[in-house]
């Protein structure tokens, strides 16, 4: 085996689990689900048979990531935070053919006990704060907080908010990496050194 299973974790035969990832206690893997490298499930964590999980994502305890939520490389999912993958759920109404994809991109934030409703894209190295409620796509880099979500500002690849305005034109600098940052059309893009 090349990864870490917990004795009291199940992982169903079929899942796939990628080299050096650690599952912890009381976790349920799914045997359709695909997990990268690296990945780390902590405590309590539902993993469904339609979720693919990225290399090095990190999800805390007591998250369960339902069929059809999709993590890109590097998520961080907050402690207890909640994916949703029915729009309009009722118990007595069965709707499993109505289920919406939920895309987290590469390096996003989801903080601690925020929720995400189904059916939208969370951007790159974007950043929810804990306890939001987020309804909507979100930009890459942008910080969402509050019920519902909004946007209150942009962040870093190293998670610092960065001095860039919400509209309109403008440029930062990351101050633990140095690395520029420009916004642009509402875009905000890292500015990749040059040789």
């Amino acid at each position: 085996m090349s990864f870490y299973q917990h004795p009291s974790a199940i992982v169903d035969d079929g899942a796939q689990i990628g080299e050096g990832a650690r599952i912890w206690h009381f976790v349920h893997v799914c045997g359709g689900a695909r997990i990268g490298k690296g990945v780390s499930l902590g405590q309590n964590v539902f993993v469904g048979n339609r979720v693919t999980i990225g290399d090095r994502c990190k999800i805390q305890n007591n998250v369960s990531v339902y069929d059809n939520v999709h993590l890109e490389e590097g998520v961080f999912c907050g402690p207890s935070m909640v994916f949703t993958n029915v729009y309009n759920p009722r118990s007595l109404i069965e709707r499993k053919d109505e289920y919406r994809d939920t895309l987290v991109k590469k390096g996003a934030t989801l903080g601690a006990n925020c929720t995400v409703v189904c059916g939208i894209t969370i951007g790159e190295f974007a950043f929810v704060g804990a306890g939001a409620v987020v309804n909507r796509d979100v930009p890459a880099y942008a910080l969402m907080v509050g019920v519902p979500a909004r946007h209150i500002g942009w962040m870093s690849e190293f998670g610092e908010q960065l001095k860039l305005p919400l509209q309109g034109d403008g440029e930062a600098v990351c101050s633990h990496t140095q690395a520029r940052y420009i916004l642009m059309g509402g875009v905000v893009h890292k500015v990749e050194k040059t040789a």
